[in-house]
């Protein structure tokens, strides 16, 4: 399992995306449009770029939304059960 986008075996235009999606969520004042010009130098399209904030500020606000709700998280070892049972499909439709 890879923990840090820095490390991982991806290709340097998804890490510059990486970048851009960890500082969105850690310090999202500080994000410029020079950000986003490194996203588009990398060969990102302002469509993509936009899908991408789009994904990252759901995942923030339901995060906050289950955390400020007091939504229980599930039981510890549910992922995992469900991966050894039918294995690592992603978000594709089997």
């Amino acid at each position: 399992m890879c923990k840090d986008h820095r490390t991982a075996p991806i290709s340097e235009k998804e890490r510059r995306l990486f970048d851009y999606i960890e500082r969105l969520t850690m310090a999202p004042s500080t994000v410029r449009q020079e950000d986003v010009n490194v996203l588009s130098a990398a060969g990102w399209s302002d469509a993509a770029v936009f899908d991408a904030v789009t994904v990252c500020s759901l995942f923030a606000f339901f995060n906050r939304w289950i955390d400020g709700t007091g939504v229980p998280d599930v039981p510890k070892g549910l992922y995992e059960e469900r991966l050894e049972r039918f294995g690592d499909f992603g978000y594709a439709p089997s």
